[in-house]
């Protein structure tokens, strides 16, 4: 019996009361070899399949339609042939060879129908099997118990952005490889674009007509994904917008959020391609969730979403100053950790937070404050924004595109932005007229935080990291118990004074989430609904999901459920 399979009483298989209730039943050949015939049985969550003639190994086979993604039905390649058949494809869990655990591996079945000569009643009964094989494949589904879930509309009409230098510049490779298949296995219409430059797919899910796509897919790393949000909620119809089911499928360096989507699938760890083959497993089943998005205010009165991360000191230094190991993958992070020990900095600033435990005695929309008002910070804005030029392909707007290899190189150009910082503080939050849902619990970042937040009072630090994800890489398991929705921004800041060991071992503790077990005084974790960051160091970097943005103080508040994300 296959791994993932569930068990039925053999007797079952054969008897004909099987097509009651939901059930199916007929008996079929082999397309290889039309004397080997099998028995099959369809139920609500699993098809059954049992050799009818007696030879030796296993003869009963019971896949789960939860591991199934799609099926078809088809007549034969020979003119001659009057059967017709019908092909499930099914993704269960496996053991390959040479590793200890388990992957989901695809697995066809195919059948011959040739009930009768008549070509087109055997092919009726092909489709009939199919289709039943298809909602009960939709209906089954990895589930988390006690959420709630959508499904994506079916046929589901796809727009696939692909950054194709992402990572280590393989993304259409493993598109074509892997996720392509799948799609046509699924019977998910789709048309792939290219980006080409970058705040390219900003621009686009900006402007596009959204009403043409069920879903908005994106293979790239998490940077790319950041700039579909932004560019939705740059738009005046923002609210129907983040309707629109989002889809992530890893093809970049960091890859954080299709690491966390697969762990709340609750599947076994995956890394590379094996992440790759879950995520699209994921995105064919279409079951749909809400994510957390938290708008993020710089000092320039700028407003951003994030999906991902907060972060400042260490990590983002890690993350910009890794750039140039991207063709290495992955490790890049690895790499960029030793080089940022061997030099370690220690930041000073100011960081106050909203614990949950607070922000939940808050009246609903309203923030008070008795403080003085705080003193101006006049912190550096200097800064270097990368800028990726994207090679170019026209999209094919056809149902199934086939990916074509680029001639162009990409290039990264580095500009220097020197601007000063003016004594006039930004206008408040209520002075603006900003896209999005209002930020309650934000005072202006020109005023001082309420008197419920906690202020850390010490000024020194190694890093600060805000972040919303269960993973914040493949390979980084941040936040165990983290859910995309759990309406939490989860706070972590080492202070200074912890030793490069000791730095070091919670970064690796960190690959199996038991960085917060090692007892490390100068480890901090909190759950907080907003936070403030003020750097008094002058020069640093600031990152949201990995992004550079302007250095300087900085604001956050979560907003639970108001995106929703294609995770199973």
């Amino acid at each position: 019996m296959e791994p993932g399979a569930s068990d039925q009483d053999q007797d079952q298989d054969r008897d004909p009361s099987c097509q009651r209730s939901g059930y199916l039943y007929g008996e079929f050949s082999d397309p290889l070899n039309d004397s080997v015939r099998c028995s099959v049985s369809l139920t609500q969550s699993s098809l059954t399949i049992q050799r009818i003639c007696s030879v030796p190994g296993r003869t009963r086979t019971v896949f789960n339609l939860s591991d199934c993604i799609g099926c078809r039905a088809h007549r034969g390649s020979e003119r001659a042939d009057v059967g017709a058949y019908f092909t499930a494809y099914f993704y269960p869990f496996k053991r390959r060879w040479m590793s200890a655990g388990l992957t989901r591996l695809r697995v066809e079945q195919c059948f011959r129908v040739a009930l009768v000569q008549d070509p087109l009643t055997n092919l009726r009964e092909a489709e009939r099997w199919a289709q039943a094989i298809r909602e009960g494949s939709q209906l089954q589904a990895p589930r988390r118990e006690g959420v709630a879930y959508a499904t994506v509309r079916r046929p589901c009409r796809t727009m696939i952005l692909v950054n194709p230098h992402s990572g280590r510049g393989q993304a259409l490779q493993l598109f074509s490889g892997h996720i392509q298949a799948m799609l046509t296995e699924a019977s998910v219409p789709y048309t792939l674009v290219i980006t080409e430059h970058q705040n390219h797919a900003r621009e686009l899910v900006r402007k596009a007509d959204l009403s043409k796509w069920d879903a908005l897919v994106i293979m790239s790393g998490d940077g790319l994904l950041f700039e579909v949000i932004n560019g939705l909620m740059e738009r005046e119809d923002w609210q129907e917008a983040m309707q629109t089911p989002l889809g992530i499928l890893p093809g970049g360096s960091g890859n954080a959020l299709s690491a966390s989507v697969h762990h709340y699938s609750q599947a076994p760890p995956a890394w590379n391609e094996e992440l790759l083959l879950s995520c699209g497993f994921l995105l064919c089943k279409g079951l749909v969730g809400s994510l957390d998005l938290v708008s993020i205010h710089l000092t320039s009165r700028q407003r951003l979403f994030s999906f991902l991360s907060l972060a400042w000191g260490f990590v983002a230094d890690v993350d910009i100053e890794s750039e140039k190991y991207r063709h290495v993958g992955a490790i890049r992070f690895l790499m960029g950790t030793l080089v940022r020990l061997a030099t370690l900095r220690v930041y000073q600033g100011r960081l106050a937070y909203l614990p949950v435990t607070e922000a939940s005695k808050l009246p609903k929309g309203s923030v008070k404050s008795n403080h003085p008002p705080s003193p101006p910070q006049h912190p550096s804005l200097c800064s270097s924004l990368p800028c990726r030029l994207m090679s170019n392909s026209s999209p094919n707007q056809t149902m199934h595109v086939t990916c074509q290899s680029l001639n162009s190189n990409c290039n990264t150009i580095t500009n220097s932005c020197n601007n000063a910082l003016t004594t006039k503080r930004p206008e408040s939050q209520s002075d603006q007229k900003i896209r999005g849902p209002v930020d309650s619990l934000l005072p202006g970042l020109d005023q001082p935080v309420p008197e419920t937040w906690t202020v850390v009072k010490d000024e020194d630090f190694v890093l600060v990291l805000a972040i919303y994800q269960s993973h914040l890489a493949e390979d980084l398991w941040t936040v165990p118990g983290a859910q995309a929705d759990d309406g939490v921004i989860h706070l972590f800041y080492v202070t200074a004074g912890i030793s490069r060991p000791a730095l070091l071992r919670l970064f690796l503790a960190m690959e199996k989430g038991a960085h917060l077990a090692c007892g490390c005084p100068y480890l901090v974790y909190e759950k907080v609904r907003a936070l403030r960051l003020e750097p008094i160091s002058p020069q640093g970097v600031i990152t949201v999901d990995g992004e550079m943005v302007e250095y300087g103080p900085v604001q956050a508040q979560i907003h639970p459920g108001l995106a929703r994300l294609i995770c199973g």
